[in-house]
């Protein structure tokens, strides 16, 4: 790997993070909010497996149990 002297490596540091592009507070807050949006309706459609799956168990033993 070549040497690179520190002036040209803080010369190449600085163009790099001249590139970054920060989000907006708008970008911020609707992925914000996605996010939550996401999360709940993952939350509710696990609880619903849980029922369905605990309702099929209960079923199956209550019948053989």
């Amino acid at each position: 790997m070549a040497k690179t002297n520190p002036l040209t490596f803080i010369q190449q540091v600085r163009a790099e993070v001249s590139k970054i592009v920060w989000p907006t507070r708008r970008e911020v807050l609707l992925t914000t909010v996605m996010v939550f949006i996401m999360a709940a309706l993952t939350a509710v459609f696990f609880a619903i497996v849980d029922i369905l799956i605990r309702s099929g168990i209960q079923g199956v033993l209550g019948i053989f149990g």
